[in-house]
């Protein structure tokens, strides 16, 4: 899903945030934000009415979704841009994520061994913390085969 970046209610605020061209699942929930935070990116998207659960508050698998790809994305960039998959993930949902508003992912890379990098984050709706995510990848040597 690529949006016109100049529309208000899917921009990130403030500057320096670029589209992630996604395909897939992503396609459909996107789009996913990043910016450059000293030597990590940050990762975002703005909550949308389609992301709303039936409580009229954004759906946790969206929090969660976020919270993946954002993490996994980071730890293939460590991974010099190399596949990488999931082998656990947490989330803790601290406080509800609101339609309207731009939720960011803060990721950090906190243990890696030889095939493994473990992780936490933060989701922050601005300065409020809402969430918490932990999880460990395995680096790959080739992406899956799929036939």
């Amino acid at each position: 899903m690529t949006l016109d970046p100049q529309t208000p209610q899917t921009t990130p605020p403030g500057e320096g945030w670029e589209q992630i061209e996604d395909i897939g699942f992503l396609d459909l929930v996107g789009p996913i934000w990043r910016r450059r935070a000293g030597e990590v990116y940050h990762y975002g998207f703005r909550a949308e009415p389609r992301h709303a659960n039936l409580n009229g508050v954004v759906q946790g698998g969206m929090m969660m979704t976020l919270a993946d790809r954002g993490m996994g994305r980071t730890v293939r960039i460590a991974h010099d841009d190399r596949p990488v998959a999931t082998v656990h993930f947490s989330y803790d949902f601290i406080a509800p994520a609101l339609i309207g508003h731009f939720i960011e992912l803060h990721p950090k890379i906190t243990r890696q061994t030889g095939s493994l990098v473990f992780m936490e984050s933060v989701v922050m709706d601005g300065e409020t913390l809402i969430g918490r995510a932990n999880g460990v990848w395995k680096k790959l040597k080739a992406k899956p085969k799929t036939d």
